[in-house]
């Protein structure tokens, strides 16, 4: 398989038959998305079943993480941080664990003896998952802001700092979510096409492919993650934040 079949396909692992007789067909961004889902919900029902007042193993690391998560909410939200918190730390999470969960690939391929190419593709690749994020995000910018301000003040505030900025300041709800869509998933896509070409590169030591998936899939995964929460966080602050006087 070529590089160009590699990217245009999105494998149809079932299909969902419907009553008009059409079906819906469900990718393999889907399911792995659905995996991705599935390791969070079991991670922390595993990380909060037997918590103790004195914290030991992972416990210590669950608190390190909510204590910081809490602290970077309330620096950027104040008292908001209940509201806003836990839907960044969550996407944080999501988009960390879905750009890491290709790392399995290469030692699948080579323990397992899988084809290439590898066989769990980032979901980030897909557009269709990167705008998903990205729509869901300029959601909760949108009634954010209705919530802080009320409507008058949400209107109000799009005329901010003069009149002539309104069509400027409505634009800001399309171009915010496009860009955070099309950053992730031309980082991760880019990464994705990299892996495709060592693949190609057979025969190479088993080391190589390992080495720069831990780059592409661990490192660059956790700075795309990091970028798109950054971002997301300054969105929602912005629309939240209430003039003092």
């Amino acid at each position: 398989m070529d590089i160009k079949e590699a990217l245009e396909e999105f494998k149809v692992i079932f299909s969902i038959p419907l009553p008009s007789g059409k079906s819906i067909d469900i990718n393999e961004t889907v399911v792995i998305t659905w995996v991705v889902m599935a390791v969070l919900i079991i991670g922390s029902l595993l990380l909060t079943r037997k918590l103790k007042e004195v914290p030991k193993g992972g416990q210590v690391f669950l608190e390190m993480a909510i204590g910081f998560c809490n602290s970077f909410s309330k620096e950027h939200f104040g008292r908001r941080a209940s509201v806003y918190g836990p839907y960044i730390g969550t996407v944080f999470l999501f988009l960390l664990t879905a750009n890491a969960i290709p790392l399995i690939s290469p030692l699948s391929i080579a323990l397992f003896d899988l084809e290439p190419p590898f066989a769990i593709k980032p979901p980030a690749r897909d557009i269709n998952f990167t705008a998903a994020l990205s729509i869901l995000t300029i959601l909760v910018v949108f009634f954010g802001g209705l919530r802080a301000r009320g409507f008058k003040g949400w209107a109000k505030n799009l005329l901010h700092p003069v009149p002539m900025m309104l069509p400027f300041n409505l634009l800001e709800y399309i171009i915010r979510p496009v860009s955070l869509c099309l950053r992730l998933f031309g980082n991760i896509l880019g990464g994705y096409i990299i892996m495709l070409l060592v693949e190609q590169a057979l025969p190479i030591p088993f080391a190589v492919p390992v080495a720069l998936s831990l780059y592409f899939d661990v490192f660059d995964g956790l700075i795309q993650a990091v970028v798109f929460v950054f971002l997301t966080t300054l969105f929602v602050g912005e629309a939240v934040e209430v003039e003092k006087h």
